[in-house]
């Protein structure tokens, strides 16, 4: 693309350490400076959009306190897909842009859903400390048969939102044999591929369940105690969708009672994960794989995230 840099635009990214070392990170200066900033405290957000014309965030929240105080704001470029970091109304009665990328994680999501799935199923971290330990050298056989794991050919396989990232999880779950069912936690997708349940139905049926949808009034604490209980015994739950869809206290409890046969998650209600989370006092932690909201932060999928930024800036700069 012809570069379009504009010297007097001043871009400020508020919380860079949220994409990692990204490769194609450069490109955004085409546009003018750019300051970068690891990461921004809420006190701090102020003095660092002085003068800015474009706002980069990711978490950082941009309420009204900070438009105000900060006149020049012209565009507000989100490094996510959600915006609820952005106090949308007063930017549009204020006159400034706001921009999102969407699209740029599903492949990421949706080889991580099944890297956790096969974690937790065929329990590899189990296996790995087993020949890591010297166990395995010790033992009289060439094999082990310490903990048994199932195939999910055959299985039931039920996706909680079936948007772009749940279809492409259901996709490759039917070719790994799975059949495929779905919710639809806003009731208005019933006409995809696949058979379309009600989430008792589901839950009830379901030897997988893989949930990702958004977090709104319907899908706060969708998954609760009583939700856990409905599921097999032999039932295991993936969470790639956010954290308070599932209620982690009630969660941590079924995996020690052994309601439910497992779990993994890479989402948490508060992130980063606090210390008195109940999930990290688990005892069968043996039946429980957590990752610090990884799935959607790919290579690929942080360079997709950078192009679209670059994107949505360019479209802007275009329209003055």
């Amino acid at each position: 693309m012809e570069s379009i840099k504009n010297e007097s635009m001043k871009i400020v990214f508020l919380d860079k350490s949220t994409v990692g070392n990204v490769s194609n990170l450069k490109i955004l200066e085409e546009f003018g400076e750019v300051v970068y900033y690891a990461e921004t405290k809420p006190e701090q957000t102020i003095d660092r959009s002085s003068k800015a014309d474009i706002i980069i965030t990711n978490k950082v929240v941009i309420d009204r306190k900070v438009m105000d105080a900060n006149p020049g704001i012209k565009l507000i470029c989100i490094a996510a897909t959600g915006m609820n970091n952005v106090d949308l109304e007063y930017a549009a009665e204020k006159g400034i842009a706001v921009r999102n990328v969407t699209g740029y994680s599903t492949h990421s999501v949706t080889q991580s859903t099944f890297a956790m799935l096969f974690a937790l199923l065929n329990s590899i971290p189990y296996y790995d400390f087993y020949v890591k330990s010297g166990s395995y050298s010790k033992s009289p056989i060439f094999t082990h048969h310490g903990r048994e794991f199932v195939e999910i050919r055959g299985k039931t396989f039920g996706i909680i939102g079936l948007g772009v990232i749940g279809q492409s999880v259901a996709k490759i779950a039917d070719a790994f044999g799975c059949r495929v069912v779905y919710y639809s936690t806003s009731g208005n997708n019933k006409k995809q591929a696949f058979p379309c349940l009600e989430l008792d139905e589901l839950l009830s049926t379901s030897d997988i369940v893989s949930i990702h949808a958004p977090l709104n009034e319907k899908t706060h604490d969708l998954i609760d105690l009583s939700s856990l209980r409905s599921m097999k015994p032999t039932a295991v739950l993936i969470n790639a969708g956010r954290g308070n869809i599932v209620n982690e206290q009630d969660l941590a409890f079924a995996i020690d009672s052994g309601i439910i046969a497992g779990a993994a998650l890479d989402v948490f209600g508060r992130e980063p994960v606090q210390a008195d989370n109940p999930l990290l006092g688990v005892k069968n932690k043996e039946n429980l794989i957590l990752v610090p909201h990884i799935a959607w932060a790919s290579k690929e999928s942080r360079e997709m995230l950078i192009k679209g930024i670059y994107q949505n800036i360019a479209e802007f700069v275009e329209g003055i």
